[in-house]
């Protein structure tokens, strides 16, 4: 049998799997929505999935990793490197307004306050993916030359203040060893594509994030005397007008976009008194690890520099988030024509880079990662318009989930039996 034969043998196989495990995979998917659980809070979706891959008769089984996350171990028939595969389980802190008849009425604390829990994101749909790739790949062992992980990561929207969690401390619990991972998948559901449609890009995918917050001390004085004070409303303003300039006059747009932005400026409570501080909060998005340096560097820079020119002072803290999001070039390459067998190569296609965030972008630091998407508008509705993810409104269209179980089973199988792996 020559290579293309073997290829649509093994794609009519994993498809009719696929078609097989379809509504078990919608019936875990709507389990999981209807039963959302925030970052470090997911005892009762860890519990499903651990006990779902020990059923399937794993070589190992790891729970409580990172609080709640889940690594199994499924070694194949022949021997050969460790490929792994991820999802991320946790919801968010929104109440639901969908009309689906397993919509979320949960809810629970979140960081000191009351809040609904909504699978805003598609979480619920990355982990149901997942397991329906677990059952197929669980039932071809015989054809699998290596091994593949499958990794459970909570908190992918950020852990409660005070706890660490996610990708990084999953890594840092051992998630990427014993046996040490050679490449990672993973995928995420998108509003902004339409169903069975496939985004994909090279590079840069999805930016960093991180947040940084300014405090400005000024003199404080009365309003109808300001010369006999310093005003840090005034000098906060001239700083936020500065940092403005760093993405539009320091940085080399035509390498990277960037983003900096004040989201959130708070000082005085009263008309007619100059308050001592003005406080300001922004975040800082980059696609590349450099600019991002910079970026960080000119903010503390102009915040100081502005400040004392002013006769205020200024202090900078900048939190750093998750890092830029990059798929290997070469890995990203080799998984094209797989996607596009996968879901058929009129619905594969570049997509633009998006300065949202993804802590997959930890797991890429330790070995070549591809990234992608996969849309859940239905076809009749215009993606501008579909609420997006994050949105109480965010809307899945099921019949794209099939899409996702094949494209994960046929990349992580033809990756372990690339000749060059041996």
């Amino acid at each position: 049998m020559n290579a293309p034969d073997a290829f649509v043998a093994l794609d009519t196989l994993i498809a009719q799997h696929a078609d097989r495990l379809n509504d078990k995979v919608i019936a875990w998917r709507r389990d999981l929505h209807a039963n959302p659980e925030l970052g470090n809070r997911e005892f009762r979706t860890g519990g499903l999935v651990a006990a779902h891959l020990r059923a399937l008769g794993f070589d190992d089984v790891r729970d409580k990793v990172a609080y709640t996350g889940v690594v199994g171990v499924l070694k194949g028939a022949k021997p050969g490197p460790c490929v792994a595969l991820r999802a991320d389980m946790d919801g968010l802190p929104v109440t639901e307004e969908t009309d689906v008849p397993f919509k979320s009425t949960v809810r629970t604390q979140w960081n000191g306050a009351e809040a609904g829990v909504m699978h805003a994101c598609g979480h619920d749909t990355h982990v149901a993916i997942l397991m329906g790739v677990a059952e197929i790949l669980a039932g071809m062992r015989e054809q699998i030359a290596g091994t593949v992980k499958f990794i459970f990561q909570p908190a992918e929207e950020m852990p409660p203040i005070g706890e660490e969690g996610g990708a990084k401390l999953m890594i840092e619990q051992g998630c990427m060893q014993n046996p040490p991972v050679d490449a990672v998948f993973g995928l995420h559901i998108t509003s902004k594509l339409h169903t069975n449609r496939v985004g994909y890009r090279s590079g840069p995918l999805m930016a960093s994030a991180d947040q940084f917050r300014i405090f400005v001390r000024g003199e404080q004085t009365h309003g109808a005397q300001p010369w006999s004070g310093v005003d840090p409303i005034v000098v906060g303003s001239q700083i936020v007008l500065g940092l403005q300039t760093i993405v539009s006059r320091k940085m080399n747009l035509t390498e990277e976009p960037s983003v900096v932005t004040v989201g959130s400026f708070q000082a005085g409570n009263r008309s007619n008194i100059i308050p001592d501080e003005a406080k300001m909060e922004g975040t800082i998005r980059a696609f590349d690890e450099k600019h991002r340096s910079e970026i960080h560097e000119f903010i503390q820079k102009i915040t100081t520099l502005i400040a004392e020119s002013g006769g205020a002072k200024a202090k900078v803290h900048i939190a750093h988030g998750y890092p830029v999001t990059v798929n290997d070039p070469a890995l990203t390459d080799w998984s094209v024509p797989v996607l596009e067998r996968a879901a058929g190569a009129a619905n594969v296609g570049i997509c633009p880079k998006t300065c949202g965030a993804e802590d997959f972008s930890y797991y890429q630091k330790e070995v070549p990662g591809f990234f992608f998407f996969i849309g859940c508008t239905p076809p009749d509705q215009d993606c501008k318009y579909a609420p997006s993810n994050h949105s109480p409104r965010f809307y899945v269209d099921e019949n794209g989930l099939k899409v996702g179980v094949r494209a994960l089973t046929t990349l992580a199988l033809e990756w372990l039996a690339r000749p060059h792996n041996r």
